[in-house]
């Protein structure tokens, strides 16, 4: 019995010795072949070794059930302790929502390779090797395959927007398209409002007739989504060489909502408004490296930082909060 292992070898010995096929019950209807004196005096015998056993399995119970509240100091027949759910990371959870709110237009999801080829992180977007343009990207290209070679390579490099997505949509898909592409991208910057790895959603409608002011009310639809029916938008001129005309898109500051607080808002520094994305219609070369005809077609394209945009929502003053690993931080906006 003190070689019985766990609660089951416990319970083989029992049946084992005092089971009603057991050892001890064989013994007891033997006793009707004994004579009288010989059957009283092995009945006492019997019933002492029956009362041995059974204190004996008593205690190997006993022990056992110790030996289980006392594993690792820890009580595991208490009830059990309910792990605290955890939430989406902010970044992911703005990811989500956005995604949505396109969805909800029409839009479906593509993606691409976060490792690229020049041609579609640039060129098929109207970004030739000597355009200044590339000097905003500020790339990573991947080295030279040879590990004592200093050389880049390049034709790879790490895509510093999901633009290459629509290019590789369209190549494969005529028109109409309409798609967004979100995923993480690349830059060698790294200050408060930059990070070398960030997020982007990138959108793309391409059909016959789609204007400006398509462009205008989808962006009104996503702001309003996104930040709330009372938030306003400004749309100034700028310059992307994938989209002629090119807009800035502006909201009303968040924080101060851009009235008569705003000379005391750090955040749009007093001015009252926040960029947060640039737009505007699909230039003919784009159109043109795709094998589009742009006399049949035009379309709107649009990108925005969703780090930027969950800066706004959460008011965060500092974008390396986001990587940095401190579940203060992050406990804090899931209150």
């Amino acid at each position: 019995m003190d070689g019985a292992v766990g609660a089951d070898g416990v319970e083989a010995v029992r049946v084992r010795f005092l089971g009603r096929k057991g050892l001890l019950a064989d013994e007891f209807r033997r006793m009707g072949e004994l004579g009288p004196d010989e059957r009283r005096a092995r009945g006492a015998a019997l019933n002492e070794l029956k009362v041995f056993c059974e204190k004996r399995l008593a205690d190997a119970r006993d022990r056992l059930a110790a030996g289980v509240r006392s594993a690792a100091g820890v009580d595991v027949t208490l009830p059990g302790r309910r792990a605290p759910a955890g939430v989406a990371h902010p970044v992911m959870t703005t990811l989500r929502d956005i995604c949505e709110v396109f969805r909800l237009a029409g839009f479906d999801i593509a993606s691409g390779p976060e490792v690229e080829t020049d041609r579609y992180n640039f060129e098929a977007l109207n970004i030739p090797p000597d355009h200044p343009a590339r000097d905003m990207h500020d790339t990573f290209y991947l080295a030279d395959s040879n590990p004592k070679s200093k050389i880049q390579n390049p034709k790879f490099l790490l895509r510093t927007h999901t633009s290459p997505v629509q290019i590789r949509v369209m190549e494969k898909q005529k028109p109409p398209v309409r798609v967004i592409a979100p995923g993480r991208v690349y830059r060698r910057d790294d200050d408060v409002s930059h990070t070398p790895m960030f997020h982007q959603v990138e959108g793309l409608w391409v059909d016959a007739g789609v204007t400006l002011s398509d462009l205008k009310g989808l962006l009104e639809y996503f702001a309003k989504s996104i930040f709330g029916e009372g938030v306003r938008l400004r749309f100034r001129p700028s310059f992307f060489p994938f989209t002629e005309p090119s807009l800035e898109v502006d909201v009303s500051c968040v924080i101060c909502g851009g009235g008569m607080h705003s000379r005391s808002c750090r955040t749009c520094k007093s001015t009252g408004w926040l960029e947060i994305l640039g737009a505007g219609m699909v230039h003919p070369n784009v159109f043109r490296s795709v094998r589009y005809d742009s006399r049949r077609v035009t379309g709107l394209a649009f990108g925005m930082g969703v780090e930027r945009i969950t800066m706004l929502r959460y008011a965060i003053d500092d974008i390396r909060l986001f990587y940095e690993n401190d579940i203060r931080f992050l406990q804090a906006l899931s209150l």
